[in-house]
């Protein structure tokens, strides 16, 4: 299996272009905070979910590099609580978006807890 077929993946990079998209329209002077920032945490979980994934013979790494996703999937849920606090977006792209994030987090979740569902060796 490789890294792109986890549903975690797919679903955390849909979400990350989703972000992408809404973030095109933020004003210039977010350029280098905001927006790079929402973009960076985002594209973060899924580049960190194929590390995971690639340590996945060592428990210890696989977890640690899963609860390092989930920590960037809920920096992403911060910043799009500025995004709507600053009327960047509306509350229903803020909804859409934050359940997509929290779905993201289930699944990740679940590999946490599920290791071995992920070629995980015991310890």
């Amino acid at each position: 299996m490789r890294f792109q077929d986890l549903l975690a993946y797919q679903k955390g990079f849909s979400l990350a272009m989703k972000i992408f998209e809404t973030t095109k329209v933020f004003p210039k002077e977010e350029i280098y905070s905001l927006t790079d920032q929402i973009r960076r945490s985002s594209r973060s979980v899924t580049i960190t979910i194929s590390e995971a994934y690639r340590k996945r013979e060592y428990p210890k790494h696989f977890h640690s590099k899963l609860t390092d996703v989930d920590s960037e999937n809920s920096e992403t849920q911060g910043w799009l609580e500025y995004a709507l606090a600053c009327k960047y977006i509306s509350e229903e792209k803020f909804q859409e978006l934050t359940n997509k994030s929290i779905e993201v987090g289930k699944l990740i979740n679940y590999m946490i807890l599920n290791p071995h569902k992920f070629g995980v060796k015991k310890d």
